[in-house]
């Protein structure tokens, strides 16, 4: 946003350790990607095989005629054997893009370190494990030297966000693409409402309602044969390390909406949360509820609530507040007055897939030498929510330079087979959950 939106670099000013990590030493010359028009196929490397990841590597054989998908990674064989089965299965690929999948039985790399060989083989890397991994498959993308597309959230804790930041200026002297999978952002509907925001039709923004309610998602169950190791990575939703808890992982999405209507990002969080519906071992470190109020340095507040129970009332959208009027995205999306005139509503029923628009503008922007670069505001999006879950798990205040300076590390920069995860069950099964106000979490 034009008026009110934070500077990268001052940002990156305002702590000693990013500023550190980001401006330490100067790229050599011809280190930036860069593909030849004349050589018109574009290798592509899907690292993370689940669901997300499948539906990534489709939208991007989509999206250019002559992609190719070349090569595969996984932790686990038989999910990336089941997304390739399915790549080529897609009612949503054309017949003729799926001559384009040529992934060779050499080009199907399994295991923690699989991502590294599968990203040696591209143009462009496709980013979809679960993002406790993100900041170290990002930095490998980024120093050698490939266009990213990247799923949501960037991080999971304080430690790896930092390292996102330390990407940022180096990809973008790199002239790297990077296109972070908070698709909103590429919707029609959000583009059209938060424009008028921008052109001062509501006035200054003075408040938000954010929601993210929904009953939940998957739960793969235990089975015999899986070492610790094994079920966390099958499981990996409901473990921190890897995921983040929801409020992180999809909660995300809303909360980045208001950043990008307010366009600031908030200095300030307290909130509350809990586990009181989702109590079975199955689920995890992960709460099933929080609340919390962002604080952002003009002192506006915007109120969050996302849950994950089953039988209650959901919504899913943003409603924001200005002065002289209300965006509400929720339906059609409208621009209101305050005595309830609608003076906008969005009525396109055929508007295009967001999640097929982002990679539409990704090759697009490859092609034709230009950068596109999303980084930034998805790492501050990813702190924003990062920094929400530390005030509900430890029921604090928590400013925004202490939840990014925070030495707490989930995370381990290096994960093998033969390691014990960072988090453990009891003799009963159930693992730890964060009690506010005991609890030390950032």
């Amino acid at each position: 946003m034009k008026k009110k939106n934070i500077d990268r670099r001052d940002f990156m000013k305002g702590s000693a350790i990013v500023a550190g990590s980001v401006m330490a030493g100067s790229l050599p010359v011809g280190a930036s990607a860069y593909v030849n028009p004349q050589n018109k196929k574009l290798r592509l490397a899907l690292v993370g095989c689940g669901g997300r990841g499948t539906g990534a590597a489709v939208q991007a054989l989509t999206a250019d005629p002559d992609v190719e998908l070349v090569a595969m990674a996984d932790a686990f064989r038989d999910r990336l054997d089941d997304s390739l089965n399915n790549i080529l299965r897609s009612e949503h690929l054309a017949d003729d893009r799926k001559k384009n999948v040529k992934v060779k039985e050499d080009h199907k790399f399994v295991g923690f370190d699989a991502y590294k060989k599968a990203i040696r083989e591209a143009d462009v890397v496709i980013l979809a494990t679960p993002p406790g991994f993100r900041p170290y498959h990002l930095e490998e993308c980024v120093n050698q030297n490939k266009h990213i597309f990247c799923e949501k959230p960037l991080a999971t804790d304080s430690p790896g966000i930092r390292k996102v930041f330390g990407l940022v200026k180096k990809s973008e002297e790199k002239k790297l693409n990077v296109v972070v999978g908070l698709q909103l952002r590429y919707a029609a509907k959000y583009k059209e409402l938060f424009g008028r925001i921008n052109d001062g039709v509501i006035g200054d923004v003075v408040s938000g309602q954010v929601y993210r309610n929904s009953g939940g998602v998957w739960v793969r169950p235990r089975k015999p044969e899986y070492t610790e190791m094994q079920y966390q990575m099958r499981n990996w939703y409901y473990f921190n390390w890897l995921c983040g808890d929801f409020i992180v992982e999809q909660n995300i999405h809303v909360v980045d909406l208001y950043n990008w209507a307010k366009g600031d990002f908030p200095v300030l969080a307290r909130g509350m949360g809990g586990k009181q519906v989702r109590t079975g071992k199955e689920y995890g470190e992960m709460y099933d509820h929080h609340y919390v109020e962002f604080i952002y340095p003009d002192g506006t507040i915007m109120n969050n609530q996302c849950r994950h129970i089953k039988g209650c009332w959901n919504r899913a959208g943003v409603t924001v507040v200005g002065t002289k009027g209300i965006v509400d995205t929720f339906g059609s999306g409208t621009v209101s007055t305050h005595d309830g005139k609608i003076i906008y509503k969005h009525r396109s029923k055929n508007d295009p897939n967001p999640a097929q628009v982002e990679h539409d503008v990704l090759f697009a922007s490859i092609r034709s030498g230009g950068v596109i670069n999303n980084l930034h505001y998805g790492a501050m999006s990813t702190l924003t929510v990062i920094m929400g879950r530390y005030a509900t798990y430890s029921g604090r205040e928590v400013k925004r330079d202490d939840a990014l300076n925070s030495k707490v590390q989930l995370m381990p920069p290096e994960v093998s087979w033969d390691d014990t995860p960072p988090v453990l069950p009891d003799e009963r099964g159930f693992y730890p959950v964060a009690m506010p106000g005991k609890s030390v979490v950032f």
